[in-house]
Formats: C-alpha cells, sequence, structure tokens
C-alpha cells in the first residue's frame, strides 16, 4: 500500500533544513523533510508562545492600568482573527516592509533581515573542529550562518502571536486559582515578590495550567499545517505535491494524518509526564 514511497520524488524542496536532499531521491525523505520543517517551526514557536503568552497574562494581572488594557487589547484582538488571515498578514508585511537583500538590517553579531530572510550565527565545523560561521553579504545573496526565510518567518510569528493570546488566559487563570492567603503567607514570612510567584504560586497554578496548556500545544503543532497558505513546505504541502505526483491520494493523506496523531499522541504524553512528575507533586 504504501510502496509508492520507495519511488523517486521528482521534485524539489526549497527548504530542507538539516536533511540533504534532492529529486531523485524516494518520496518518503520528501516527506521527512516536510516533517523536518514542520517540527522545525512548531518547536521554537512552542516555547516563544509560552514565554510570550506568559508575559501577557502577568500584564493582565498587573497594577498598572495601562499593561492591564494593552494585554486585554491583544487578547481579544488576536483571538478573534482566525489564524490564516494572521498568516496571510504576516507574509505580506514582511514581503512589502522589509528591505532587499543589497539593502538589509544589520544587527549585532552579524545578524541581518531582508526579504532574503533572517540571517544570523551558526555553529559550523571543518577539519579544525567547530566554528560560530557569521553570515556575510555576497551580491544578491547571503553566505555563511543559517537563514530562515520570510515564508519560515511568517509562519513562525503568526504561531506564536496567536497561541501567545490563548496561552496568556490558560496562565492567568491558573495564577487566579491560587488563593492569595498563600501569597500573603509568604510574604509575611519575608519572602520577595519573585520569590513568591516562583516558589509558592506558580507551583499551585501548575495543576490547572498544564492540562490546558497541552490543548494549546496540541493546537498550535496541528495549526502549523496552514503553512501551506504561504509556501512554507511543511509536511502538508510536501504531501501535497507528492500527492500530485503520484495520484495515490488515500495513502498520502494517511500518511500525513499518522504523522499528525503521532506529533499529538507524543506530545500529550510528554505533557502528562511533566503534570504527574512536577505539576501535581509541586501541589503536594
Amino acid at each position: 500500500m504504501l510502496d509508492f514511497l520507495n519511488q523517486p520524488a521528482g521534485f524539489g524542496i526549497g527548504e530542507t533544513g538539516l536533511l540533504v536532499y534532492d529529486a531523485s531521491q524516494p518520496l518518503w525523505r520528501a516527506m521527512a523533510v516536510g516533517l523536518g520543517n514542520t517540527l522545525r517551526v512548531s518547536l521554537p514557536a512552542l516555547v516563544f508562545a509560552t514565554v510570550l503568552g506568559t508575559l501577557v497574562a502577568l500584564s493582565r494581572r498587573s497594577k498598572h492600568p495601562g499593561l492591564r488594557t494593552a494585554g486585554q487589547v491583544y487578547i481579544d484582538v488576536v483571538r478573534n482573527v482566525p489564524l490564516l488571515v494572521q498568516l496571510l498578514m504576516w507574509y505580506f508585511l514582511l514581503l512589502d516592509w522589509l528591505p532587499d537583500t543589497t539593502l538589509a538590517l544589520s544587527g549585532v553579531s552579524g545578524v541581518t533581515l531582508s526579504k532574503g530572510g533572517l540571517s544570523f550565527p551558526w555553529l559550523a565545523a571543518d577539519q579544525s573542529g567547530w566554528f560560530w560561521s557569521l553570515p556575510a553579504q555576497d551580491g544578491l545573496s547571503v553566505t555563511g550562518g543559517a537563514t530562515v526565510t520570510p515564508e519560515y518567518l511568517a509562519v513562525f510569528m503568526a504561531l506564536v502571536t496567536y497561541t501567545a493570546a490563548f496561552v496568556a488566559e490558560v496562565v492567568r487563570a491558573g495564577l487566579e486559582s491560587v488563593p492569595k492567603s498563600l501569597s500573603e503567607a509568604a510574604l509575611t514570612l519575608g519572602a520577595l515578590p519573585h520569590q513568591v510567584m516562583l516558589r509558592v504560586v506558580l507551583p499551585q497554578a501548575l495543576r490547572t495550567m498544564v492540562p490546558a496548556m497541552t490543548n494549546q500545544y496540541l493546537n498550535l503543532i496541528k495549526n502549523s499545517s496552514l503553512a501551506v497558505a504561504v509556501g512554507y513546505p511543511d509536511l502538508v504541502s510536501v504531501g501535497n505535491t507528492a500527492l500530485n505526483q503520484t495520484g495515490r491520494a488515500v495513502e498520502c493523506i494517511l500518511v500525513m494524518m499518522s504523522v499528525y496523531l503521532t506529533l499529538s499522541l507524543l506530545t500529550a504524553a510528554l505533557m502528562n509526564w511533566f503534570n504527574a512528575r512536577y505539576a501535581l507533586r509541586g501541589s503536594a
């Protein structure tokens, strides 16, 4: 049934990440490249969405009215605009606002940003060992370092900003579920505010936060499939190309469904392990 995956792919992939790939290699390797691209954008987005969502949740609980209002506006706007619309907005903003490669915006340590993407230092190896490879302008292209395309940046930014709005409400609800008497008792004993948050409030809040956070992480991984709308070669994009090349629609869709199901089950299992080991222990 899946023997067609061994036949030559016959198509190229614009971004291959860390995998070596060319059109003469089998279809299963092309699908592996698509899976790698899905993970390459989803995993960093999980981390950044968690950090941004936590900061927004803290702003919602701030005593400063400006921060509270900004946090509320962010949540209300982002949660009520479809992710696909936000993805397209990020993509066209990047293409319209960023300068050409020859006029790239430069930052610290060789970081550059342009219509060609984001370039930054990256570890490389040669016969003498590991070293930091720095990006350098070479005509119309950038050599050295690592570069992510505008398509990657659009998907990444959309996933982070969209998911962070939901994470913020999860974190806020978890923090507010902790009785204020615990914080007051800790302050009375001489604990500093950041110690109260890290040692008292957060461990208790994890009991309610982790299950709901798991749902948001699962949603983020599945939402990454919308990357096909901006041409980012994720699993769905590569799968669609393979479907058109082979005409094996049912088989290709089954492969994509199986991969997303596996990713979701692994994510849920990891979060359940974390919940059992840390969240529930912290509440004891």
